[in-house]
C-alpha cells in the first residue's frame, strides 16, 4: 500500500511537470512570449546570485557579533558623562579699517 501511494505521488508530480512544461512551451508561441520567458530566466539569475551574496555575507555578520561582544567586554561597564556646557561666543567687534586717513586737529591748515 505504501508503494502504490508513493508511485501515485510520482505520477502527479510528474505530471505537474509535464504541464508545466506544455505551459511553458505554448507561453513561448505566444506574441512577446519568448521575451516575458528571457525577463523570467533573467530574474532567475540575479535571484539566484543575490542568494549566493546573501549567504556569503552571514559569516561575516556572525564575525561581527563576536567582535562586538569582545569589544564590549573590553570596554567594560560605561561610565556616566558629563556633558560638557557649550556657550556661544559672539565674535569680537572689529575696528573699520577706512582707507582715509583721519584728520589731524593739529590746526595746519
Amino acid at each position: 500500500m505504501a508503494r502504490s501511494r508513493k508511485t501515485q505521488d510520482k505520477d502527479v508530480i510528474s505530471r505537474l511537470a509535464d504541464a508545466g512544461e506544455e505551459a511553458l512551451q505554448k507561453l513561448g508561441d505566444l506574441p512577446g512570449g519568448k521575451s516575458l520567458l528571457k525577463a523570467v530566466g533573467d530574474i532567475r539569475t540575479r535571484l539566484d546570485d543575490t542568494s549566493t551574496k546573501l549567504r556569503k555575507l552571514d559569516p561575516l555578520e556572525r564575525r561581527v557579533s563576536s567582535i562586538e561582544k569582545r569589544l564590549s567586554a573590553l570596554e567594560g561597564p560605561k561610565k556616566a558623562t558629563t556633558k560638557r556646557k557649550t556657550s556661544t561666543r559672539k565674535p569680537a567687534a572689529r575696528k573699520p579699517t577706512g582707507g582715509a586717513k583721519p584728520e589731524s586737529s593739529s590746526g595746519s591748515s
